[in-house]
């Protein structure tokens, strides 16, 4: 998650028992894990490698997670705590901190714990433990989206919008605002891949 592993490397068990200070066996538990969770891919006789998520399953894992992330914000709208709201208030005082230094992988690690808190509202637990392992599939996607001209802004106002909703206590309100927002994200996302798919200079 970290970036210290490359898509479609390949994770050798000796070399990464060296790495952690593990045994063999507790590191190939922990490929099977990752395995589950389709972050590795394992192939008999072959060993591991890094999941190389496409850029076509990186736009659907967005919608799933949009799917999930709006029945989460539903149940945080009539849960949410003053002392919840103030926590999600100073993450947006760090965020826009970030936007006017110019900082979006700063602002984009807020943004993940601005998430996660909420998540943690919402209380469902099932729900929590799909959309962590949806975002350990589509981190290396969350940069190309942060990193678009304009987008730190436009994310900003829209998670201000969330924050009100949530303030409201209404969960269509609530709702609403994390579906244009998650809307945003994809939109961005197919944009990015996109100019991509341009030849040189197309995307400029």
């Amino acid at each position: 998650m970290d970036g210290r592993f490359h898509p479609n490397e390949r994770l050798v068990e000796a070399d990464l028992a060296r790495m952690f200070g593990a045994g063999r066996t507790s590191i190939r538990a922990a490929l099977v894990r990752l395995d589950q969770e389709g972050l590795v891919h394992r192939e008999p006789h072959r060993g591991a490698r890094v999941r190389l998520v496409s850029e076509k399953e990186a736009l659907e894992i967005e919608e799933v997670r949009a799917a999930l992330e709006q029945l989460v914000v539903r149940l945080a709208a009539a849960r949410i705590t003053d002392a919840d709201l103030e926590d999600l208030q100073a993450m947006l005082d760090e965020m826009r901190r970030h936007v006017s230094q110019g900082d979006p992988l700063g602002y984009s690690e807020l943004n993940a714990r601005f998430h996660q808190r909420i998540w943690e509202v919402g209380g469902n637990q099932t729900a929590i433990n799909l959309l962590g392992t949806l975002k350990s599939q589509g981190l290396r996607f969350q940069y190309r989206t942060i990193l678009q001209p304009g987008r730190p802004h436009r994310s900003l106002r829209e998670h201000e919008a969330i924050v009100e909703a949530l303030a409201s206590r209404q969960p269509d309100a609530a709702e609403a605002a994390m579906r244009r927002h998650l809307r945003g994200v994809v939109e961005t996302l197919k944009a990015a891949i996109a100019r991509r798919a341009m030849p040189d200079g197309w995307g400029d």
